[in-house]
C-alpha cells in the first residue's frame, strides 16, 4: 500500500528582471525547507514541474487594478482592493504602478498564467505582510528574519540564505497555511486576491 503523498508548497520571491536573483523555497507540511536562487522564468517553471507542489506562492502582483487597461495605463487606479486593505492594516508595500513594480507585475502575471496553464495552483502573497502578522523581522535584518523563521518551526534555514531565499521561505510557509485553510484572503476575487496568515496563527 502506498504511503500518503507529502504536501508541498513552493515560494517564489520573484525579481522584476531575469538578470536579478529570484529566491525559491520548497517546504513540506513538516516545515522542512530547501531553498535556492534562480534567474529565468524557465528556471522557475523547471523547478515547479520537477517538484510538483500543491501550491505555488508568488511574491509579485498577479493582477492589475480594475479600471486599468494595462499596467502602463497612466489614467487608471493605482491600487487594487487588496492593496487598499493592506494599507488599512498598516502594512507597508509598493503599489503595482510604481516604476520598477510595473516590470515585476508584468513578469508575475505572465509566470502565473504559464504555471496555471500547466495545471498548477498559483496564489499571490507578500512576505513583508506575512512577517508583520507573524511578528518576525523583515529582510532588512536578515539574520533576525532567519531566526524568526526558525522560531516558526521551519527547518533547513541557515545563515547562508540570502534575503530573496528568506522571503521565499516566508511565503512557502504561507502556502502551507493556505493548504491548511489558515489564511485570510484580501481583495476582490474578480480583480485578484492576496493571501496572508490569519492573525495569531500558529501551526
Amino acid at each position: 500500500m502506498e504511503g500518503r503523498r507529502i504536501v508541498l508548497s513552493l515560494g517564489v520571491d520573484l525579481a522584476g528582471s531575469s538578470k536579478r536573483k529570484t529566491g525559491i523555497a520548497l517546504m513540506d507540511e513538516g516545515l522542512n525547507c530547501n531553498y535556492m536562487t534562480v534567474y529565468s522564468d524557465q528556471d522557475i517553471i523547471n523547478v515547479v514541474k520537477d517538484k510538483r507542489p500543491d501550491v505555488v506562492v508568488v511574491d509579485a502582483p498577479l493582477s492589475i487594478p480594475k479600471g486599468r487597461s494595462d499596467i502602463e495605463d497612466r489614467n487608471g487606479p493605482h491600487f487594487r482592493k487588496c492593496d487598499i486593505e493592506l494599507r488599512k492594516m498598516g502594512i507597508k508595500f509598493f503599489p503595482v504602478t510604481l516604476g520598477p513594480m510595473r516590470m515585476l507585475t508584468k513578469r508575475g502575471i505572465k509566470l502565473s498564467h504559464d504555471l496555471k496553464n500547466l495545471g498548477f495552483a498559483v496564489i499571490e502573497s507578500y512576505p513583508g505582510g506575512v512577517q508583520d502578522i507573524l511578528s518576525i523581522p523583515r529582510k532588512k535584518d536578515l539574520r533576525a528574519l532567519i531566526m524568526g523563521l526558525k522560531k516558526l518551526g521551519i527547518k533547513g534555514c541557515s545563515e547562508s540564505m540570502n534575503n530573496h531565499e528568506a522571503d521565499a521561505a516566508t511565503i512557502a510557509y504561507l502556502g502551507i497555511l493556505y493548504l491548511k485553510d489558515l489564511v485570510m484572503p484580501l481583495g476582490d476575487p474578480d480583480e485578484g486576491l492576496l493571501y496572508l496568515p490569519k492573525k495569531l496563527t500558529q501551526t
